[in-house]
């Protein structure tokens, strides 16, 4: 095992195009961190350059203390899963497994134990002696991890490993290699664009936008305290919703809505300015299901409704614009709901993730709660987090 530490680490390419702006980002010894963003955020560039395969342009790096940055490949000591498999099609599983150590003249014996222990830990045993033309998708990106498994290397290297696999797959995928890492506790850095797959294995995420890293934490705190707007926007499944809003005499004014803010709450000198305003779907809850008489609520037509079994999911439209602006812009990564070309494109859509009981309909009028303490706030020309809707000191 061994701690990563990129120090001021940029990347230039001939065409002038900044990969990579100057990132400094500590990996614990055996902590796994997941590396997302949009495509071409720089987050593979990274994972190219741990693994010496691009040089930099400015900054050092260091594995397990040591500094690595002009040592070749084959020195560094990681090992990298990639996105294809690139299985050899003429060799079984098991000579696939042991290619590599073969490569390196290691003995017999121990490449035949190191192969038999990474084949009973992902479970290949059954399949060592079949070509990888006899295995699904899923069995050869377990040979793929095993391949990197034998080397017993200081850190994995990971490039989106499960986008070749179909939904259902990588989900039991995410399993697996989340218990792998449990079992190895190897440093881990791991690359996707999936949000959801870099809430669901990372420890730490760390967020990148156009090179630049936005925010590093655990997957909660980046969900409940997004530091920017793009990591706002970003993380977060169904994404949160954005609305111009105004603060002004102890209430948030936005598309027609006045909602109190609660006492106490520390929004510093934000009265009387015009503030992008946050609220994630699942923070709306469908009155008629859970009535909080605390809690303020706005009554909205429902356009469209998902009904996803455990939760339905309220899209409706609300009287001001889309938030427009770059960051936002940018974190859409995926595109909107395909029932959402049904909306008035004038007007910003909203969506609410709310209990499976609810009797909302497309057309009829919903009662939702909202909880003012969860709401987040963003200055529109930083795009930087400001003040809070939580009490600024914690009822005794």
């Amino acid at each position: 095992m061994a701690g990563i530490v990129l120090e001021g680490v940029s990347k230039v390419f001939a065409s002038d195009v900044v990969a990579v702006d100057d990132l400094s980002l500590e990996i614990g010894d055996g902590e796994f961190m997941v590396l997302v963003g949009p495509s071409g955020c720089g987050k593979s560039t990274i994972l190219r350059i741990l693994a010496g395969l691009e040089e930099v342009t400015a900054g050092e790096v260091y594995i397990d203390g040591k500094q690595v940055t002009d040592l070749p490949p084959k020195q560094r000591d990681v090992a990298m899963v990639f996105q294809n498999y690139a299985l050899y099609p003429h060799m079984s599983v098991e000579q696939n497994l042991g290619f590599g150590l073969k490569l390196r003249k290691t003995p017999k014996a121990e490449i035949k134990r190191r192969v038999t222990e990474a084949a009973k830990i992902l479970g290949l045993e059954p399949l060592l002696a079949r070509k990888p033309v006899a295995l699904s998708g899923g069995q050869r990106q377990r040979v793929a991890m095993g391949r990197a498994m034998v080397r017993e290397p200081k850190a994995f290297l990971m490039d989106e490993p499960l986008s070749n696999l179909d939904a259902k797959l990588r989900v039991q995928m995410r399993a697996q290699l989340a218990k792998l890492h449990d079992t190895l506790e190897t440093t881990t850095v791991y690359v996707t664009h999936d949000q959801v797959e870099a809430m669901t294995l990372g420890e730490r995420v760390a967020v990148m936008r156009d090179g630049i890293l936005q925010q590093v934490d655990t997957p909660q705190n980046l969900y409940g305290n997004p530091s920017n707007l793009f990591v706002a926007a970003f993380i977060g499944s169904p994404p949160m919703n954005l609305i111009e809003a105004k603060v002004s005499d102890g209430r948030v004014v936005f598309a027609g809505f006045e909602i109190p803010m609660p006492d106490g709450s520390d929004l510093g000198d934000l009265g009387g300015r015009t503030l992008i305003l946050g609220i994630r779907p699942s923070d709306l809850e469908d009155a008629a299901v859970w009535s909080n008489p605390d809690l303020p609520t706005i009554e909205v037509t429902a356009d469209v409704t998902e009904e996803l079994g455990s939760e339905v999911n309220v899209l409706f439209t609300v009287d001001a614009p889309p938030v427009g602006v770059e960051e936002v812009m940018e974190a859409a990564d995926e595109p909107v709901e395909e029932a959402a070309f049904l909306l008035e494109e004038n007007r910003a859509v909203f969506c609410a993730r709310v209990d499976a009981r609810s009797q909302a309909r497309p057309g009829a009028r919903v009662r939702l709660s909202l909880d003012p303490r969860r709401f987040h706030f963003f200055d529109p020309d930083t795009g930087l987090a400001v003040g809070t809707a939580k009490p600024a000191v914690a009822p005794a």
